[in-house]
């Protein structure tokens, strides 16, 4: 903690994007604004800030962005920040642009560069959690992750009609490189007969046999989800086909998840988070990630925020296979 008051911050989204990170963008931003806090807006994440593509935000650059999926800020990875000589240039960047706090909206590998730059630069970070995977620690849920399990499962829905109309098998890939969390929660909330993570390893002959046998009792269509990080849609239905004799299709759901307007719930998860940053920049707290625990703002050391595994990942996955 610190009594020296900041007059000016830096903010960016980082790494992939997400439904509500415009409603967070807004709440930093207006939040900020209102104690006296200048706000800079980092086109691109962190290479925006080796770049200095570096733009001055007001009320009105936040203005009717909140109801608006992706970030108006824009997102990219880059491995020039990765090195050390990297994150060296983007802190003299900061200064010399007079930022004295970065705001940084993003998931696992955003928090790590976060941290680094407080841990070993000495310069203030605040995280957000702004990742679909909801896979950090210090909060219940992560902005974007409400409305992209939603559009997950609008879409299978739909395949599901399909399914049962022309009595196949079906394999639905979703978002999840190391997280199951989408996967597994829309299996569940789909009613699929079977889920694939990357956290678990899974057994392929016993899928097929219970396959088989479903279909022994008069069941044809039957609905797997995979996340992509476990499997690949159209090896899977491959793998099926050949192991049950039974027709297998694939459909790769792919980035249309992330994208859409955010839900109620995410608007309001990132406008709360937004606005929580600014109190601790202004109560001179960093290094520090914001999140939510039983819908109370949560604050932890940003060191401790990285990766977690989905608590519920082995329920949600025996429940899928109890209800087929």
């Amino acid at each position: 903690m610190t009594d020296k008051k900041v007059k000016k911050i830096g903010l960016l989204t980082s790494g992939g994007d997400g439904p509500g990170m415009n409603a967070a963008i807004r709440a930093v931003v207006r939040c900020a604004l209102s104690h006296g806090i200048a706000v800079d807006g980092i086109m691109r994440g962190y290479q925006g800030i080796l770049n200095e593509e570096i733009i001055p935000l007001s009320h009105r650059s936040v203005s009717n962005i909140i109801n608006r999926g992706g970030t108006i800020l824009k997102t990219a990875r880059s491995r020039e920040f990765g090195t050390p000589e990297g994150k060296t240039k983007a802190v003299k960047i900061l200064k010399q642009h007079k930022i004295e706090c970065l705001v940084v909206i993003g998931g696992d590998g955003s928090y790590q560069g976060a941290t680094t730059l407080f841990e070993e630069h000495g310069f203030p970070t605040i995280g957000l959690p702004g990742t679909i995977d909801n896979d950090l620690y210090g909060t219940d849920q992560t902005i974007g992750c409400h409305t992209a399990v939603n559009t997950a499962l609008e879409a299978i829905d739909k395949v599901r009609d399909t399914a049962h109309s022309m009595e196949r098998i079906f394999i639905i890939e979703v978002m999840g490189n190391k997280s199951g969390y989408i996967a597994a929660e829309v299996a569940l909330g789909a009613g699929a007969e079977d889920v694939i993570v990357p956290e678990r390893r899974f057994d392929y002959e016993a899928m097929c046999t219970r396959i088989r046998e479903g279909y022994k009792r008069g069941k044809i269509s039957w609905m797997i989800v995979v996340a992509e990080g476990a499997g690949k849609a159209h090896e899977i239905a491959s793998t099926v086909t050949t192991m049950t004799g039974l027709e297998s299709r694939f459909v790769v759901l792919g980035h249309v998840q992330r994208g859409g307007d955010p839900t109620g719930r995410d608007r309001i998860l990132g406008t709360r988070l937004g606005a929580a940053a600014v109190n601790l920049i202004v109560r001179g707290e960093f290094g520090k990630a914001v999140g939510v625990l039983q819908d109370e703002i949560n604050i932890i050391p940003l060191r401790d925020a990285t990766h977690k595994e989905f608590k519920h990942l082995d329920e949600y996955r025996n429940l899928v296979k109890i209800l087929t």
